[in-house]
């Protein structure tokens, strides 16, 4: 254990992925559970196909990650990839063990989008 660790915990760090990565695993994933931290307003404009609306500016945001299963693979994004860089974070810190950003968002999605 580096003396950094020893200091500062192991703590797991966010992962970014690219629009292509983040499209084949989540599909590879048999866990995979698609979440979009946008507004309501955004999500009806353009989302990615079967995602699951729970918006982090939203007051209830932290109550409805909590009643989330901890064995499933979540797959976050939002605009441009902040808003869900800091939801993957919070999950993290609140034991989830397998949470991928979309790095550059929506906005950098190559998939599909209805």
């Amino acid at each position: 254990m580096s003396l950094l660790s020893s200091v500062f915990g192991n703590r797991q760090q966010v992962i970014n992925l690219d629009s292509d990565t983040f499209n084949e695993q989540m599909k590879n994933d048999k866990d995979a559970v698609l979440i979009d931290v946008r507004t309501l307003a955004e999500n009806e404009d353009q989302r990615i196909p079967n995602s699951l609306l729970l918006d982090i500016m939203s007051p209830v945001f932290t109550k409805e990650i909590e009643k989330l299963d901890k064995n499933k693979s979540y797959y976050i994004y939002c605009r441009s990839g902040n808003r869900s860089h800091h939801a993957a974070k919070q999950m993290l810190q609140m034991g989830f063990e397998r949470v991928y950003n979309l790095a550059d968002g929506i906005i950098g999605w190559n998939g599909e989008i209805e």
